[in-house]
């Protein structure tokens, strides 16, 4: 049985009117997809499949919430997804993606597989930056990523308006929780009094 047969809609088989599937998403899903963004989720699929005759209407509801890794801080954040998607399919010679509308499939298939569409519905809903909230990300890596970051002579009243976004003004860290060290390796204290000469 393959990873996503679940997800085969038997168009071929189904009579004339509407007809309901439900799916649920979790961690295996997202695994079975190789996303590397989405590493987990619970989500819930209502799909209505309306066979008109000619062709078939296909309605998703897609609601529920996944796992991304903070862009700025590492750690784990939830996403919410609330979303709809909406194509009709329709048997014809070939098979052909070519319109956002509709979908043509061989005369052959007696199955569709919507596992790829509901999965990219789901990325596209998901923005291309996901940083948490502000105030909300891992203090430890909010306070090296302040400690370590380059900016530019005379950028400094810009980079403290930029420092009040990004972190809500409190960047004290206990040292125990911050797992990094200082390199140990002399060439960067002979590095570092080149740069303070200039």
């Amino acid at each position: 049985m393959g990873k996503f047969s679940a997800f085969k809609l038997p168009l071929k088989s189904l009579p004339a009117g509407s007809h309901d599937f439900d799916y649920r998403l979790d961690k295996e899903f997202f695994l079975n997809m190789e996303s590397s963004d989405i590493r987990d989720g619970s989500i819930d699929v209502h799909a209505t499949v309306n066979n008109k005759g000619q062709y078939f209407d296909l309605n998703f509801e897609i609601k529920g919430e996944v796992t991304l890794l903070c862009d700025r801080c590492l750690d784990e954040m939830q996403w919410p997804i609330d979303t709809v998607y909406h194509i009709a399919v329709k048997y014809g010679q070939d098979f052909n993606d070519d319109s956002d509308d509709l979908l043509v499939i061989p005369e052959s298939d007696s199955y569709l597989n919507v596992a790829y569409m509901i999965y990219d519905t789901i990325a596209l809903n998901i923005p291309i930056k996901h940083v948490h909230p502000l105030g909300k990300c891992n203090r430890a890596m909010s306070s090296l990523l302040r400690k370590h970051r380059a900016t530019a002579i005379g950028d400094d009243e810009m980079q403290d308006d930029i420092d009040d976004e990004i972190f809500d003004g409190d960047d004290t860290v206990d040292d125990s929780a911050a797992t990094f060290q200082e390199p140990a390796d002399p060439r960067w204290n002979e590095l570092k009094k080149l740069t303070d000469n200039i």
